[in-house]
């Protein structure tokens, strides 16, 4: 039997693990290193709470993913269907071995780097969380990666301590909220 993922169980699950890397990880942060840094700490307590929320079988979160099936670069459409290659900053998903494949994408941010940046992101976080042209896991290889359950914007401000969130289902943003660290 194929697993179910809700949504809520999947906020659940980054909502727990944010906490966590917030409280082990604010000196990492403070110290001002990299995004790609931050997430790689973030998959770890994301991975350490999988059970924790019945995630399991064959899923991982990986940083900095490019790779979708039989080793093809994986790309997205736009919100102009312009083909795009993309490099997520961090995934919830089973590489392909489950299904449900995808689960959450998450794209994070400092607040000083630039708006097109942060625009850039939040487009990819559309196009990856809207339900057509997924990838089928019966053996279907479609085109473009989408059909992400959940998707999270992070932007991280040192300054302030606090970190702005934006939660994406179908393409579009559902909830925003702040959180001090």
């Amino acid at each position: 039997m194929q697993p179910k993922f809700t949504m809520e169980q999947l906020s659940n699950l980054f909502k727990t693990s944010v906490i966590i890397f917030f409280s082990k990880e604010t000196n990492n942060i403070m110290s001002g290193v990299s995004e790609q840094s931050l997430c790689g700490r973030l998959a770890l307590y994301l991975e350490m709470n999988f059970k924790n929320y019945e995630i399991i079988g064959n899923y991982y979160a990986d940083t900095e993913y490019n790779r979708k099936q039989n080793g093809k670069i994986k790309t997205i459409l736009d919100g102009n269907e312009r083909v795009i290659q993309i490099s997520s900053d961090l995934l919830v998903h089973s590489r392909g071995e489950a299904c449900p494949d995808n689960l959450i994408t998450i794209e994070m941010k400092k607040s000083s780097r630039p708006l097109a940046h942060k625009i850039k992101d939040k487009i990819r976080l559309q196009a990856m969380t809207k339900k057509t042209d997924v990838w089928s896991w019966d053996g279907t290889d479609r085109e473009h990666v989408s059909g992400y359950i959940l998707g999270i914007y992070m932007e991280i401000d040192q300054a302030k301590r606090t970190c702005k969130f934006e939660k994406y289902k179908g393409g579009n943003v559902i909830e925003k909220w702040i959180q001090p660290f």
